[in-house]
């Protein structure tokens, strides 16, 4: 096993593919945008909030995303939204990461004056504005750093309630006769349509995402959405094998052609196989892991949020990460929620480095999938010469700290 070294996990080229714009505010911003928004906090110093809300272990899912309903709250408008998304990626390319894809769900922050397309318009505002500043520094124009690059994933929901926005509540009344997996759908073929024109703009959207309860509540349903998007050549990605057997994963493949997968956390858990067709149950996740492995299908791992939300995870050695690794997959590793998790990526490398033994080369492989299995936005040879610049910079700081 390998040691590696803190100050080398901070300073080499890092991704993140699954990274929740309204789950990685920095705390600050959200006490005084809360103020701002009249919006009432049940704490407004940091460490108050991280007592009452934003904990290091949380009771079960429930108490997890208790936080987004205050971060939500404070993104209704178009200047917050990219003040957050500037932040956030300041934030990253503070700690050496150089590509990010941002995701969230703009039907949760729309209000009279501000539709689900600005929402996102704003967003990459931020996003653009900070990548500029250090693209156009000293130390990238001399070759001395990589550049950073960003991409949008729009989030459909799998279910959603009148109260989560004025844009779904309106929903809700306009179809008033619909039953809700109707509703559910409808709004996500929207957001695809959105996702689509604002793709044809020139906007970043490199991504098509399905969150939410998975339980209840399956990918099969939004098949029309990812059609759209997929006829549309943006890539899909879908929160599958998260709080849901393997079959969730398999139909996330089938229906509705994902390139990578948020989480598969219980990809190889055969015992939360539900559907009564699979007679032979470890076959089946054999082959569901073969098939990922063989497709190059990405898959983003969270580990910190897992075990936060996940009680069944103890410790992050019983982490399927181990599994999936050794199974040849496609892995990255991601925050999922910066602020919610209270998570860097050099934190979850580091987790990951101290907990699994890992050579230089899985490390190295794990990192630079990351770059590989991302959505890039832009031709395909423009990917390959950023991922070149960022294997370069890897070496010579593996050279430089791993000797």
């Amino acid at each position: 096993m390998t040691a590696f070294p803190k100050e080398f996990l901070l300073k080499i080229p890092k991704s993140d593919l699954h990274l929740h714009l309204d789950g990685s505010l920095r705390l600050k911003t959200l006490i005084e945008l809360a103020k701002k928004e009249k919006v009432t906090l049940p704490a407004y110093t940091e460490d108050g909030l991280r007592k009452a809300v934003f904990k290091d272990k949380y009771k079960n899912l429930g108490e997890y995303l208790k936080g987004f309903s205050y971060t939500v709250a404070v993104m209704q408008n178009a200047e917050n939204i990219e003040r957050i998304a500037y932040e956030l990626a300041q934030d990253n390319i503070a700690e050496g990461v150089r590509y990010i894809e941002v995701r969230f769900a703009p039907q949760q922050h729309c209000s009279k004056n501000l539709r689900p397309e600005d929402a996102v318009r704003a967003a990459v505002k931020g996003l653009a504005r900070a990548a500029a500043e250090h693209n156009n520094s000293s130390a990238v124009k001399s070759g001395a750093d990589v550049e950073f690059h960003f991409g949008i994933i729009v989030c459909a929901m799998r279910s959603f309630n009148k109260d989560m926005s004025p844009y779904y509540g309106y929903m809700f009344q306009v179809l008033a006769h619909a039953k809700d997996d109707e509703v559910f759908a409808i709004a996500s073929l929207e957001l695809a349509r959105i996702a689509v024109l604002l793709k044809k703009e020139g906007l970043p959207i490199v991504g098509f995402d399905l969150a939410g309860q998975e339980a209840g509540f399956p990918a099969e349903h939004h098949w029309k959405a990812y059609q759209h998007v997929h006829e549309a050549f943006i890539r899909k990605t879908v929160h599958a094998g998260e709080a849901y057997g393997p079959e969730s994963i398999f139909q996330a493949i089938t229906e509705c052609h994902a390139n990578r997968i948020g989480h598969g956390t219980l990809m190889f858990d055969y015992k939360a196989i539900q559907d009564k067709n699979v007679k032979n149950k470890k076959q089946y996740v054999e082959d569901l892991a073969a098939y990922i492995a063989n497709e190059r299908i990405g898959v983003e791992v969270c580990i910190t949020s897992n075990l936060q939300t996940l009680p069944f995870i103890k410790e992050v050695s019983n982490h399927p990460v181990k599994q999936m690794i050794k199974n040849g997959l496609s892995v990255s590793i991601c925050t999922d929620n910066r602020l919610v998790s209270n998570t860097t990526v050099t934190k979850e490398l580091e987790l990951l480095c101290s907990n699994i033994s890992l050579t230089k080369r899985e490390l190295r492989n794990i990192v630079i999938a990351g770059f590989k299995g991302s959505f890039f936005h832009g031709p395909y040879n423009n990917k390959r010469k950023f991922i070149r610049a960022v294997v370069q910079k890897y070496n010579k700081l593996e050279n430089e700290y791993l000797k």
